[in-house]
């Protein structure tokens, strides 16, 4: 089967579970480039809900198929920083990282981005890992039965990443200054990730810049306190014996490099 054919058929399973879509969807033109970006999109909207194996299995054919097309980063590879070969900088799409787990700073509401194709890393790991993502987060949240409060961490499978997992944390959202409060927060978010890590026996550990997007944090006043709560940790007898600091933004690469 031909890929847009592929992604068509994947669109229609999704539009038969959303017809209220099916006016915008017929405005995409029939490429593979658009009808993909259809994909991503009704992924985006769909809620947590039971999934179809029908569908399930190509989806996870074409985002395994995407995976090696765009190159899977051997975390252990990277190189270590000068002063710690245990810390490592990487400026690039956390997605294609094959590490124990990666982190993903989402909402309180922690289920993935509902905004189509949105730029933020937590529609980008959810697009990448696939709707089974969204519905484990959905299971874990509606057990809970609460919003998730910042600087916490919950761990769910990682699916279609080369990721084995994926850690989820919320990060504090700052107003017109930083708090103390933001501080302790952020902080927590890095403590509870690399605890649940190691609570579960993991290794490696990617970060994103945690809440300097839409969050607003100062992007050095985070890199601070992400280096030194990672550094405290790493003192500690713990099985992560890898962190490392991903960026996607040339800002956040120079303000690691001169922490790091």
């Amino acid at each position: 089967m031909d890929r847009l054919k592929q992604i068509e058929e994947l669109n229609q399973f999704l539009l038969e579970e959303m017809p209220r879509y099916r006016e915008q969807a017929a405005q995409f033109p029939h490429t593979v480039s658009e009808q993909r970006r259809l994909l991503r999109s009704l992924m985006n909207l769909r809620p947590p809900m039971p999934l179809d194996p029908a569908f399930l299995r190509p989806q996870d054919k074409l985002l395994s198929t995407e995976r090696e097309e765009k190159g899977v980063v051997d975390g252990d590879r990277l190189p270590g920083t000068p002063s710690d070969q245990r810390l490592a900088l990487w400026q690039g799409d956390i997605t294609r990282l094959k590490v124990d787990a990666i982190v993903d700073a989402g909402n309180s509401a922690l289920l993935g981005c509902f905004c189509p194709c949105h730029g933020c890393i937590d529609n980008a790991i959810h697009s990448a890992a696939g709707l089974q993502l969204r519905d484990e987060c959905g299971r874990i949240m509606k057990a809970q039965g609460h919003p998730e409060p910042a600087g916490r961490a919950k761990l769910t499978e990682g699916y279609n990443l080369p990721a084995r997992y994926v850690l989820h944390t919320v990060g504090p959202v700052v107003g017109r200054q930083t708090t103390a409060r933001d501080r302790a927060d952020l902080a927590s978010c890095y403590r509870s990730c690399l605890e649940l890590a190691a609570e579960h026996g993991l290794k490696s550990v990617a970060f994103c810049c945690v809440s300097t997007g839409e969050f607003h944090f100062p992007h050095k006043d985070a890199a601070e306190i992400a280096v030194g709560a990672v550094k405290a940790f790493l003192e500690t007898r713990s099985p992560v014996k890898r962190v490392i600091f991903n960026v996607f933004q040339d800002l956040d690469a120079k303000i690691y490099r001169g922490l790091l």
